[in-house]
């Protein structure tokens, strides 16, 4: 009944619904897309991750005559969430972050997540909508419907937007394009390699709805995020890259990746395990442990599926966030740059008032 009041309250409405999903970074990127469009339009958006069949309707029923655009955050955890989400929704533009391996307890495997997140296309591409996308992201690329308006972003010529990853500060550095226009370099408030292309995103949507380039510019470099996702905090002892929200095998490799190319002296990981992953859950916390071995990274891990591997350059292995927590009080880390990353369950978040 609450779909249903929800897709009747939806119909009064003749403004873009932007729908989007995708495997990581799709709460991210909502956030700056909304950022750049209220820059210039008065902008419904998800809360927070309310993106499953009770939270979109939730959403929707929150559109008042004053809304201009809605964005709608859609999560899937198996086979036709997002198909259910978009009949709700009726997005008119579409954008998967990407399509990575995320919930593959639900899903059974990659082909399957592929599957689920594409129903986002599937269902615009009826009304022939529009899709912005990453043209860096071969899987993303192969997979786009043919009746829709596409806009493309990456770092190739090609792309519609064209960007460039300037530094990590930790913080992004960016600079982007588009025909004539040049930005200037942007400093931004989210870490990760893996944020660049969220920005590019949002810069792509304010692009697409003719937001004024300053403007955009402003909203890249003004939004802050909160909730431990990509957040830099300094503290008396070191300074913590606080990204323990969620994790999967995909997000967790993009944030060490983006961690080790961060030129600091004393770095220092403490990740926890990935959970719903079914029985692949072995094999992918072993890759995550040979990624940090190739790197040369060390730290800590928490959680029982790390603790059953066995690696050198983990310094040592720990079943709970509390068991850590007591060992850094008598060992206490400090001057040092250290990055929190693992999924919700594992409570990360504990730790860091030791640090």
């Amino acid at each position: 009944f609450l779909q249903q009041l929800a897709n009747y309250h939806r119909k009064k409405f003749q403004i873009p619904f932007i729908g989007i999903t995708g495997s990581n970074g799709k709460t991210s990127t909502k956030e700056l897309i909304n950022e750049v469009l209220s820059k210039k339009y008065n902008v419904l958006a998800t809360i927070g991750n309310l993106n499953n069949h009770i939270g979109v309707p939730l959403t929707l029923l929150r559109l008042t005559e004053d809304h201009e655009i809605a964005i709608i955050e859609m999560g899937a955890n198996r086979f036709k969430d997002i198909e259910e989400l978009c009949q709700i929704a009726e997005p008119t533009h579409a954008i998967i972050t990407n399509i990575g391996k995320a919930h593959l307890e639900g899903f059974g495997n990659f082909e399957g997540v592929l599957k689920t997140k594409k129903e986002l296309y599937d269902s615009v591409e009826k009304i022939n909508g529009a899709i912005i996308y990453n043209s860096d992201d071969s899987i993303l690329e192969n997979n786009l419907p043919k009746n829709v308006t596409l806009l493309s972003y990456g770092t190739e010529d090609d792309a519609d937007i064209k960007g460039a990853l300037i530094g990590l500060t930790p913080y992004v550095k960016l600079i982007w394009k588009q025909n004539n226009y040049s930005s200037p370099v942007l400093e931004t408030k989210m870490v990760g390699k893996y944020n660049f292309y969220n920005y590019l995103a949002a810069i792509s949507f304010g692009v697409c709805f003719d937001v004024p380039f300053e403007q955009i510019n402003q909203a890249i470099c003004n939004y802050t995020p909160e909730n431990n996702r990509s957040q830099v905090k300094k503290t008396t002892k070191n300074t913590l890259i606080l990204d323990c929200y969620n994790a999967n095998p995909t997000s967790m490799r993009s944030a060490l990746e983006s961690f080790a190319m961060l030129d600091q002296g004393n770095k220092l990981f403490i990740i926890g395990d990935m959970l719903e992953l079914g029985d692949q859950a072995i094999n992918e916390h072993r890759n995550i442990l040979s990624f940090i071995e190739n790197n040369h990274l060390s730290g800590y891990t928490v959680g029982k599926l790390f603790k059953e591997q066995t690696s050198n350059n983990v310094l040592q292995s720990f079943e709970t966030a509390e068991e850590l927590r007591n060992h850094l009080v008598t060992h206490p880390i400090e001057n040092t740059f250290v990055l929190l990353k693992g999924s919700r369950g594992i409570k990360l978040e504990i730790v860091e008032n030791v640090l």
